[in-house]
């Protein structure tokens, strides 16, 4: 953006404040229940009560909604409207949105009647009417306080979204009809407000936030994003919370959106015939579409998007634990317990097999021909040469024999695996030497590897036991460089990731710009988003320019999402610094004048992850001495036999001079103008003895002889401009580009 010639830039904007905003994290596994929402925006006001309609007709109001007070708010809930058959729960929880259960909650499911941060309402006559819970009043009314804080019993509601609701008791776990819920926000929030954090981060930081979380496919239980199709197929159980869907099956999804394009949710049993069947584990893509998969209890099918039902076939033996791409096509890798097998697809018939002294669970590295074993009851890992389907090494897990099952997987670059065992994550190198040893604060669930960018992704996931001071309810994701293992993004919380219904599981887009994240226990998968703060590409340097000149201070930032800009001046010293109005561009451009000199630049780019600011620059202002093209022309004469007149902008010189009808100009004093030189009119030749004259501001005190054509001349050595030409091109170079206006000539223009 250029401002107005003649203003120095440094007049502040209008003044409007950037909202950073803070995504929600956390939660606390206290009540098992699903919520449909319903409620209106939340009132500026914090004073003034909010109202929300139920599925059924009920209506629910909390007297405060906004700038709670964080340490402890009393706020009174009425209803009307409830049902008179069920009892329900008054608390405040964790919002997880549409046909999700509204949990965890402060608290937690109070049943002892003692709590003050939720209240239970039950109908008249109910056996725990009295001292644990109170009845509901005529027409399904109650009036009730509670004590509700931002953070509490492993809610965090500077986290996470939170909401006021009522829902069914706890005998009534699949009853959605008493879902209510007003989203609340605490002191310094705005309620269901997300987003990225904004704070200031180190320049080019990388970090991961949500972007959307997926609730069409049941319990996910495993992903795979087919590197052909692009679609997402998720393996999954059935989600208790949705009692009227049975949704086991094998998803296939819009990784965009989240939209259902497929689900095959039957697959041949034992006896041939199809039946239901969750997708317990995906081992691989078919060409084109489609993937290979396992489904309870020793079935292997295999199905793409758009079929009716997965074709497959049911192995003899004990229950799968593990399955991965076979060394053909045609064939899978097999894990029944410590027998490790070959499999014809078609068939189900054994090419080979093998049988180890224990595990449960594999990861197969096909370029080097190698598969790796884990047994963690023995604190074990075996290591299998896949063309010889033998043992080719066994190796100890540190920590010894009885270490908590995580994963195990290879890294396809590095021929490394990684195996997640209780809160740490151990790397072995392809030769079976252990080489690092990574440590969590929750339990390592698995691992997904993006051989493009050199990075591993490790989930992590809380215990959920809230009575074990270790857990908080919320996992986490890690990103690692697999060459030198430092953490290459920002950890992101995963809030209620736990692991009380199964263990979370991973996929990442090649490139790692987007990964998906399951949560078995909230019947989610969460799409993650990578960004990075702003970080300089082109920084401007210390400019020096003339009064008058048009000056360009350019510079410039890369990050995810792009960054903008805003322009900042300082006019004492980079003391205090003010917004240059308007100047919202990569360039700032202006016309110097000489107040501002010694004022100090910067640019500021920001984006969701953060601000980064360029080093301040200081501009150098200097007065005009002369013209800014060189010479100019003189008068309509010869100057002659007296010291050299100069004229301004090609006008003549002083008072010393007559003119003379031939030309001839003569004077006897000295006379010195702008910038312009002697010279002549009609083509004579003029001769100076005094002082030279300048060139565009350049060395004077030069003398001789300037020989003019067509009426004007340029009285000075080409040194003069060389070095300008030099000056323009280093600023240039440095990122500052000077431009001089070119003066119009009054007289004898060339």
């Amino acid at each position: 953006m250029t401002s107005t010639p003649g203003t120095a830039p440094g007049t502040p904007p209008g003044g409007q404040s950037r909202l950073r905003r803070r995504a929600g994290t956390a939660a606390v596994a206290a009540l098992l229940l699903a919520g449909i929402p319903v409620g209106a925006a939340v009132s500026a006001d914090a004073g003034t009560p909010k109202t929300a309609t139920g599925p059924q007709g009920q209506k629910l109001t909390v007297s405060a909604t906004t700038g709670l007070d964080p340490a402890q708010q009393k706020v009174r809930v009425q209803g009307e409207g409830y049902g008179l058959t069920t009892g329900i729960y008054v608390a405040l929880c964790k919002d997880n949105g549409d046909n999700r259960v509204p949990s965890p909650c402060l608290g937690g499911a109070d049943m002892s009647g003692g709590s003050k941060t939720s209240q239970w309402i039950v109908p008249p006559g109910d056996p725990y009417e009295g001292d644990l819970a109170q009845a509901f009043g005529p027409g399904g009314t109650f009036d009730v306080e509670i004590e509700i804080a931002q953070k509490g019993d492993g809610l965090d509601c500077a986290e996470v979204a939170c909401s006021v609701v009522t829902r069914a008791d706890h005998r009534a776990a699949g009853d959605r009809t008493q879902d209510v819920r007003i989203p609340v926000a605490f002191a310094g929030q705005d309620p269901g407000d997300g987003g990225g954090e904004g704070v200031d981060v180190p320049a080019g930081t990388v970090s991961y936030r949500s972007a959307a979380d997926f609730t069409t496919a049941g319990k996910p239980l495993d992903l795979l994003l087919h590197p052909d199709s692009k679609k997402l197929y998720v393996g999954a159980d059935n989600l208790p919370d949705t009692a009227d869907v049975d949704e086991r099956g094998l998803h296939v999804l819009n990784p965009e959106n989240g939209a259902s394009e497929s689900w095959i949710s039957q697959a041949p049993g034992s006896t041939g015939a199809l039946r239901a069947s969750a997708a317990a584990r995906i081992a691989g893509p078919l060409p084109g579409d489609g993937v290979v998969y396992n489904y309870p209890l020793r079935g292997v099918g295999s199905a793409k998007s758009g079929d009716e039902s997965a074709t497959g076939v049911w192995l003899a033996g004990s229950t799968i634990t593990d399955i991965a791409p076979g060394t053909t096509p045609d064939t899978v890798l097999v894990a029944q317990g410590a027998t490790l097998s070959e499999i014809e697809r078609a068939t189900g018939t054994a090419t080979r097999s093998l049988t180890l002294p224990g595990g449960t669970q594999f990861a197969a590295d096909p370029e080097r021909k190698a598969l790796w074993y884990t047994d963690f009851t023995a604190g074990k890992l075996h290591r299998v040469d896949l063309a010889s389907f033998t043992v080719s090494g066994s190796f100890d897990l540190p920590g010894g024999p009885g270490g908590m099952a995580g994963f195990t997987e290879t890294d396809p670059a590095t021929g490394a695996v990684w195996v997640g065992v209780g809160r740490s994550v151990l790397v072995f190198d392809a030769a079976g030497t252990l080489v690092k040893s990574l440590l969590g604060k929750d339990l390592a669930r698995d691992a997904a590897f993006d051989t493009a960018s050199g990075r591993a992704y490790v989930v992590w996931q809380d215990g959920g036991d809230l009575s074990d001071p270790a857990n908080d309810n919320n996992g986490t994701l890690t990103v690692y460089g697999t060459e030198d293992f430092a953490v290459a993004a920002q950890d992101l919380s995963l809030p209620g990731n736990h692991s009380q219904a199964g263990a979370a599981s991973l996929a990442v887009e090649p490139g790692g710009a987007t990964v998906f994240v399951t949560s078995p226990a909230e019947g989610k998968i969460t799409k993650l988003v990578r960004q990075v703060s702003p970080l300089v590409t082109r920084a401007p340097a210390d400019l020096t320019a003339k009064e008058g000149e048009e000056v360009a201070i350019r510079a410039e930032a890369e990050g995810t999402p792009e960054p903008t800009v805003r322009w900042q001046v300082s006019t004492d010293d980079a003391q205090t610094w003010k917004d240059v109005e308007g100047a919202r561009e990569s360039a700032l451009t202006f016309t110097a004048r000489t107040a501002q000199d010694g004022y100090r630049y910067r640019a500021e780019f920001r984006n969701d992850v953060g601000t980064t600011r360029t080093a301040a620059v200081t501009l150098t202002v200097t007065a005009a001495t002369g013209g800014d093209t060189g010479g100019d022309v003189g008068g309509n004469g010869d100057a002659s036999n007296g010291a050299g007149s100069t004229g301004s902008d090609g006008s003549t010189g002083g008072d010393g001079g007559t003119q003379s009808s031939g030309g001839s100009t003569t004077g006897d004093s000295d006379s010195t103008g702008g910038s312009g030189s002697t010279g002549t009119s009609g083509g004579s030749t003029g001769t100076s003895d005094g002082s030279g004259a300048t060139v565009g501001g350049g060395v004077a005190g030069g003398t001789g002889t300037a020989a003019t054509s067509g009426g004007g001349s340029l009285a000075a050595t080409g040194a003069t401009v060389m070095s300008v030409t030099l000056a323009a091109a280093g600023l240039v170079g440095a990122g500052v580009l000077v431009h001089r206006r070119a003066r119009r000539r009054t007289e004898g223009a060339l």
